[in-house]
């Protein structure tokens, strides 16, 4: 894979403590929904131990015009350059890489397990998904601690009021502190929620993402479930 130049178009907020950054497309780039790609920064102001690139999902769909990323930002070298970037500034990208995507099989569920900043591979497969009216019938369970952490909520509700096949469960775990009301489902995404919303636990595919304690969790609970590892779509991601 080649390593490209590309510009950032722009940086914005989409949740508390959570940006998204869009980047220019180089021609010919292409990628599947789900994958991601290693973001370089060029001769940054300041660095650390960490180095200079990261690996992001990408979490914008295949059909959109530019990339774009997400991530929650922390106190790193790398992400406090990063949002001090102008527009047209240069980066570079590798990728992309990951096999975490979409299952050809229309036959069985899809359920998709999220929390945080761990919905980006997701919203890169719903919107593809919709756009292609693709036949699967995705179920997206994803929690947060409050409206205010939901990175993408608002986009993936529009999505599911225009498309019969996408279902969307959101839930926070601490909606008496946030200022926003909250009248949906409260919790974190366990078995329990899993038993309440999908009507056959055994035959739907479970996909889910983020860092290794989190992807254990979900590993061994779909394992109580009576879920094997061929059922099951996962990716671990180190750095949020």
């Amino acid at each position: 894979m080649a390593v490209h130049e590309v510009r950032l178009r722009r940086s914005e907020t989409v949740a508390e403590g959570t940006m998204a950054f869009h980047l220019s497309r180089p021609q010919g780039f292409s990628f599947r929904a789900g994958q991601s790609l290693l973001l370089g920064l060029i001769d940054p102001l300041e660095t650390d131990s960490e180095g200079d690139r990261r690996t992001f999902t990408i979490a914008s769909a295949p059909h959109e015009a530019d990339l774009m990323v997400a991530t929650r930002m922390r106190d790193t070298a790398f992400k406090r350059v990063l949002k001090s970037l102008p527009a047209g500034a240069a980066l570079t990208i590798d990728g992309p890489n990951g096999s975490m995507v979409l299952e050809e099989d229309a036959s069985r569920q899809l359920v998709f397990l999220a929390g945080g900043i761990g919905i980006t591979p997701f919203r890169s497969m719903i919107l593809h998904a919709a756009h292609e009216r693709l036949p699967q019938r995705i179920l997206l369970l994803y929690g947060n601690r409050r409206p205010e952490d939901a990175a993408f909520l608002a986009e993936l509700q529009e999505v599911e009021r225009r498309h019969a096949s996408f279902r969307l469960v959101a839930l926070m775990s601490e909606p008496e502190k946030s200022s926003q009301a909250w009248s949906g489902e409260t919790g974190r995404v366990d078995r329990a929620l899993i038993e309440r919303h999908v009507a056959d636990p055994q035959k739907a595919i479970y996909y889910f993402a983020g860092p290794p304690p989190m992807t254990m969790a979900m590993h061994a609970m779909l394992e109580e479930l009576g879920v094997g590892e061929p059922s099951m779509r996962y990716e671990e991601f180190y750095g949020y």
